[in-house]
């Protein structure tokens, strides 16, 4: 498995850390052997880092993962400053109209109701990775006591400031968390960017009350998306996303951390399927990708994905007994 050395910077390029590289054991079972699965470059920016990152699967346990990858300390080299996830949005609304059916059927996230939370009224809420905080602006105004952990100390400040809502920066554990402090733990599509998703997820259990909940959302590798774009599918996201689940490999993880796992559901994603064929379109073309790029057919075919039990996308809730 070949590592290739990061591009020299333009001279107009604000200096940035060396990236330093690491060998991973298997995140869930800590054994080492592993096979290749594919290679794949780095999608950010439009025209990459020149870089190609591996992924490989357990053969012990299954799981797949980024290997070798960038240090906890360097990995920040990798997220650019205008990160989607990390953007303020422009507009909040508590509230949005009801779409029309066929929006409905065909178009947004099936079952990623950000604002149905599985907890009877509100209580005291952790978001872990909360990017821009728009998630921790709509539950607060839903009456949540809310916090916001993620590691961009800047994104986090500006929440903070402009929003007047908790965020700490860092990841769990951290020291300004206590046991039992939340009754819903929310990781929207935050635990695949960890180096150490079990000890994440351990710590999340201790800081939910016995009972409360856990919720993650994250991409689903064993999709048929997956399974059609390979290193073109938008879910790979490397080196960013460290940790590539499926439904089983993810159900494992709760389970070996100690929850009680409800339920894990297929979500809808249109828009990645259009990102997907995007990428396609630009790096081998071809009539299939760029149909996909087509909003009417992405809402179809991502329903077609739903059905079939293969979407790229999941939900996982779980439960402290």
């Amino acid at each position: 498995m070949m590592l290739h050395r990061p591009p020299v910077p333009d001279a107009t390029d604000a200096p940035r850390p060396a990236v330093a590289w690491e060998d991973a054991a298997c995140p869930l079972c800590g054994r080492e052997e592993h096979a290749l699965l594919l290679e794949a470059p780095d999608p950010l920016p439009p025209n990459g880092t020149g870089l190609r990152f591996a992924v490989v699967r357990c053969e012990t346990c299954g799981l797949t993962y980024t290997n070798p990858r960038p240090t906890p300390r360097t990995i920040a080299r990798f997220y650019p400053s205008d990160y989607a996830p990390h953007r303020r949005p422009r507009k909040m609304r508590e509230s949005r109209p009801a779409r029309p059916l066929t929006s409905r059927l065909l178009g947004r996230p099936c079952g990623e109701r950000r604002g149905d939370l599985p907890w009877p009224g509100t209580g005291r809420l952790l978001d872990f990775g909360c990017g821009g905080g728009a998630f921790l602006k709509r539950m607060a105004d839903r009456g949540w006591d809310v916090t916001g952990l993620d590691s961009a100390v800047e994104t986090g400040r500006a929440v903070q400031e402009e929003l007047g809502l908790r965020v700490l920066a860092g990841s769990l554990p951290h020291p300004d968390l206590a046991p039992c402090s939340f009754e819903v733990v929310t990781m929207w599509h935050s635990l695949e960017h960890v180096h150490r998703p079990l000890d994440v997820l351990r710590e999340a259990f201790r800081l939910l009350v016995p009972g409360g909940k856990l919720v993650v959302a994250c991409p689903n590798i064993e999709s048929l998306p997956f399974y059609w774009f390979g290193s073109d599918w938008f879910g790979l996201d490397l080196p960013r996303h460290l940790t590539h689940f499926t439904p089983k490999t993810l159900r494992s993880a709760l389970e070996t951390a100690g929850y009680r796992v409800e339920r894990v559901q297929q979500l809808r994603h249109s828009d990645w399927l259009r990102s997907s064929a995007r990428l396609a379109a630009r790096t081998r073309g071809g009539f299939a990708a760029k149909a996909l790029t087509w909003k009417p057919a992405a809402r179809a075919v991502a329903w077609l994905c739903y059905a079939a039990g293969m979407s790229d996308c999941m939900m996982a809730v779980a439960g402290r007994p």
